[in-house]
């Protein structure tokens, strides 16, 4: 499915990252990983078919034009770019510092701004590009605790939106994926899945009873960014065990 495309991954060594590389390398995806870890980087680089890895900080605009750089000397071009950036806080405003607000809408928003403003002209001389952006559905539905999170992820989704339609014309598209609580190291660093009463907790909240998987994420992220989607443009996908709808 992505035999001869260029995928620039941002937050490859991530629990959903790293199952996205591993998935789309054997769809025949190159791949250029991106994260800030050098030593998972090269772990994951090692076990893919045609791969490079760039140490990078995806807030940092400086750094992501040299990804870039690299990427466009290594394989000519890039085709898709997926940004599987984020962070969790849960605080309510009152006890929200407003450094800690300003560092979530930093690594959640302001990360994927950066990483379309790096590829976006590349995409333009070619007249064709799909960006996927990885959010969550506290973007579109109010979550106790999550202020800092939905400012962050509903600015995102607008933007997605937003850039659809500016970009259209150009061959561009701009998708989203909209997640619930997934089992990763992220969701374990926020104390949602640290033991048996907070699992718990988090399955009943799902309709489905149940917490997600990486591996329940990626065919989603994977079809936007393909040219099976080549009909979808400024999609929101809820990929969240119902939590959207309840």
């Amino acid at each position: 499915m992505f035999e001869n495309q260029v995928i620039l991954l941002l937050g490859a060594t991530g629990g959903i990252g790293s199952v996205i590389a591993k998935k789309a390398s054997q769809m025949g995806a190159k791949l250029v990983l991106v994260a800030r870890n050098n030593e998972k980087l090269k772990i994951l680089e090692n076990h893919l078919d045609s791969a490079i890895s760039i140490q990078a900080d995806a807030t940092k605009e400086e750094d992501l034009k040299k990804v870039v750089e690299v990427a466009e000397q290594k394989f000519g071009k890039i085709d898709i770019l997926i940004h599987a950036v984020g962070s969790i806080l849960l605080k309510p405003i009152h006890a929200l510092k407003l450094e800690e607000f300003e560092e979530t809408l930093k690594i959640n928003l302001i990360s994927a701004f950066l990483a379309i403003k790096s590829v976006i002209r590349g995409m333009m001389r070619k007249k064709k590009g799909s960006i996927v952006i990885i959010s969550s559905i506290a973007g579109s539905k109010g979550l106790r605790n999550h202020e800092a999170v939905s400012a962050a992820k509903g600015g995102l989704e607008s933007m997605i939106r937003s850039a659809a339609i500016t970009y259209a014309s150009k061959g561009i598209r701009f998708n989203g994926v909209a997640l619930g609580l997934v089992d990763t190291p992220l969701s374990t660093g926020a104390k949602l899945t640290t033991n048996e009463k907070a699992i718990q907790i988090s399955n009943e909240m799902h309709p489905l009873g149940r917490i997600g998987k990486p591996e329940d994420i990626v065919d989603a992220v994977l079809y936007l960014a393909s040219e099976k989607s080549s009909w979808v443009t400024g999609a929101i996908i809820p990929v969240d065990g119902g939590l959207a709808v309840k």
